[in-house]
């Protein structure tokens, strides 16, 4: 397994959460191997924009907003929501070269996305449905990480739950996640990890919140190629549908934000419970455990990669199912933007689906 990631542009990837970003002080982040400052502008728009001041390169996030937009707190120029230079302090003439690049950013449902491919290509519509975060009906914790480990390692983990088992045992894992197999399903750049476990007990923290002694219990991971992915999970008694037990959407925004390092936004809905401060207060605690845990094992995996003198290909058993199919997948993603300048002239195009992969699926035993 190559140490060296390639990333897909031409996608909307979560770069802050809303509260981050502000009208009161500038937010710098690497995303994407890019450095990039966040702001808002005066009448409130979220702003993502290139990192460095076009006069000595000085980062615009050690600056400051101001009423026309951002300042560069070296030597005061300032730069408005689009981009442009609108004020160099000492002359009224505003160099050409003057203009700062700013991404296509769309704020949703708690947080701000942004593209950094083809600007021409980027479709607000095709943000990833998040509701379940600001959505009355639902409650939820949340957790940010920077995790030393590449964002390939963080999709491989989420694809592959059966290290639930060993490594959260005391909290979501138990048993019944590795003893259970997965259904695959593939429809254009969505890949589903499907497990059902029936009859089994709750694990320890579906016990502590729930009360159930023995349930059906579930889990799909909807992967959004390439960058989120929707937990959709639950217990219900045995025999029960889905859609009346105890539920959980887990959202996982997972965006690299260099080489062997890679952001992670976290949210953990439910359905029950709502406005219940004890049970959120148990859930941000098990769940920053869980989240801990997961960084520790990526980053010593990330650091087990590193050290190799040669490209190791991964040994996959069946349950890794989802995870080859993705792999598939974004490969796809990766060709189709590589080649499709070539193809049309373009500076970028949208991805296509995996071609004869429409509707596939794969029962892993």
């Amino acid at each position: 397994m190559s140490t060296h990631e390639e990333w897909v542009h031409n996608a909307w990837y979560v770069v802050a959460w809303s509260e981050e970003v502000t009208q009161s002080k500038p937010l710098g982040r690497s995303i994407l191997g890019k450095s990039v400052v966040m702001f808002r502008s005066p009448e409130g728009q979220a702003v993502v924009m290139d990192n460095r001041c076009a006069h000595r390169g000085f980062p615009l996030s050690e600056g400051r907003t101001t009423e026309r937009g951002i300042q560069c707190g070296y030597h005061g120029f300032e730069y408005d929501h689009t981009g442009a230079c609108v004020h160099v302090p000492g002359q009224w003439r505003i160099p050409p070269g003057g203009r700062q690049r700013i991404f296509p950013t769309v704020e949703s449902h708690r947080w701000v996305w942004a593209w950094f491919g083809d600007p021409e290509v980027a479709d607000p519509s095709t943000v990833p449905d998040t509701h379940w975060m600001d959505d009355p009906e639902w409650d939820r914790v949340t957790h940010t990480r920077l995790i030393g480990c590449s964002a390939g390692l963080l999709n491989d983990n989420l694809l592959d739950l059966t290290h639930e088992s060993f490594l959260h045992t005391s909290t979501i894992g138990d048993d019944a996640v590795f003893e259970n197999g997965v259904t695959i399903e593939v429809e254009d750049n969505i890949v589903n990890v499907d497990r059902f476990m029936p009859g089994c007990y709750p694990s320890p923290l579906f016990a502590q919140v729930t009360n159930a002694e023995v349930v059906d219990r579930w889990h799909t991971t909807e992967f959004q190629l390439p960058a989120v992915h929707i937990i959709h999970a639950g217990v219900v008694e045995p025999g029960g549908r889905r859609e009346d037990g105890y539920r959980f959407e887990v959202l996982n925004a997972i965006t690299p934000a260099a080489q062997g390092q890679s952001w992670y936004f976290y949210a953990f809905c439910r359905n029950f419970e709502v406005g219940n401060e004890e049970m959120n207060a148990v859930l941000t605690k098990s769940q920053g455990t869980v989240l801990d845990e997961d960084a520790w094992a990526l980053e010593h995996q990330q650091a087990s990669h590193d050290a190799s003198d040669e490209d190791i290909d991964d040994v996959l058993i069946a349950q890794d199912a989802g995870v080859a199919m993705a792999r598939r997948v974004m490969n796809h993603l990766l060709d189709t933007e590589w080649t499709a300048p070539e193809q049309d002239g373009s500076s970028g195009s949208q991805q296509a689906p995996l071609a004869g992969a429409d509707t596939t699926q794969v029962r892993a035993l």
